[in-house]
Formats: structure tokens, C-alpha cells, sequence
């Protein structure tokens, strides 16, 4: 059992990760065995998050009057928390492909810029492009009218190469 100290250490930890984050991912995982768990938080990782098991009555106290208090209200069961600063498509994509090859993994809740959702919403969230994508599309978007300015400007010059080519060819600039 841990001590005082050690509890209210985690209780700090948890409440100030709390108040910097607005993607928080609520999932069970019994029966979980510990390889899976260690994919997990690889995986996890890898989205740029940070996963832990919390007691849910620490998570219920660390989260009070703050956005994420409604998540926690209801807590019961085992649960994990994953949560990021960054991308929070990215974390959703990563850990509903776990959850895809790992059954046991299951979602409970998230928080998402600051608003709960339900399970349903996240697997909608995990199949949205990730930033980068959104990035590479609006780039596409608004380089594509300067290249299309740039194909019509070369185009005229091009065609009226050819037209001097072929007059030349067919003698029809004579003195």
C-alpha cells in the first residue's frame, strides 16, 4: 500500500496533467496481459501521449472543477487514461487500431478539446486525417492556383514557338 506522501505526490502529478490537457481518452483493460500493456504504451508513445492506470476515485478528486470533471464522475471498473497535448487525432488512430487487435482494450470515454464524448465519437475521430494531412491538402489548395498560372503563362510562350516553328518549316515568312 503506498504511503500519504506517495498518494498525494500522484494526486499533484494527476491534477496538474489535468489542467494542461484537453484530450483525455478513458478505456478498461482487464485481463490485459502485460506484453499488451507494453505494446500499449508503446503505441501510445508513438501517437505522441502518455498513458496510466489510475484509481478512479484519485482521477475523480485530481479532476475536480476542472473541464475533465464530467469524465471522471462516473469512473467504475478498472481504468487507464491516455491523454495528449498534441494531435489528439493521431492518439485516437493509434489506440483504436490497438483496440481493433486487442479486444480486450476497450474505450470508456474522452475528453476532447475540452468536451466529453462517447465511444461512438471517437472511432468517427479516429477515422479523420491527421494534421499533417490537413496540412498537405490546404498546401495542394493553395499552391495549385499559382501553378495553374505558371502552365497557362509557359503555355503561350510554347505555342507560339511552335507557331513560328512551323512558319518557318512551311517558308511563309519570306521578305
Amino acid at each position: 500500500m503506498k504511503k500519504r506522501s506517495e498518494k498525494e505526490k500522484d494526486f499533484a502529478f494527476l491534477r496538474g496533467e489535468f489542467q494542461e490537457v484537453n484530450n483525455i481518452f478513458l478505456a478498461g483493460f482487464a485481463k490485459m496481459k502485460v506484453g499488451q500493456d507494453f505494446q500499449l504504451r508503446k503505441t501510445v508513445k508513438e501517437a505522441g501521449g502518455e498513458y496510466k492506470v489510475v484509481k478512479n476515485n484519485l482521477a475523480q478528486k485530481a479532476s475536480e472543477g476542472l473541464s475533465s470533471e464530467p469524465l471522471f464522475a462516473k469512473l467504475a471498473g478498472m481504468t487507464s487514461i491516455a491523454y495528449t497535448k498534441g494531435d489528439v487525432v493521431a492518439l485516437a488512430k493509434a489506440l483504436s487500431g490497438y483496440a481493433k487487435t486487442n479486444p480486450v482494450f476497450v474505450f470508456k470515454a474522452g475528453l476532447v478539446e475540452g468536451r466529453v464524448v462517447d465511444v461512438k465519437s471517437i472511432g468517427e475521430l479516429a477515422t479523420m486525417p491527421s494534421k499533417e494531412e490537413i496540412y498537405a491538402k490546404l498546401l495542394y489548395v493553395i499552391q495549385a492556383p499559382a501553378q495553374q498560372l505558371v502552365t497557362v503563362m509557359n503555355a503561350v510562350g510554347r505555342n507560339l514557338a511552335v507557331v513560328v516553328d512551323q512558319g518557318v518549316k512551311e517558308n511563309k515568312f519570306k521578305d
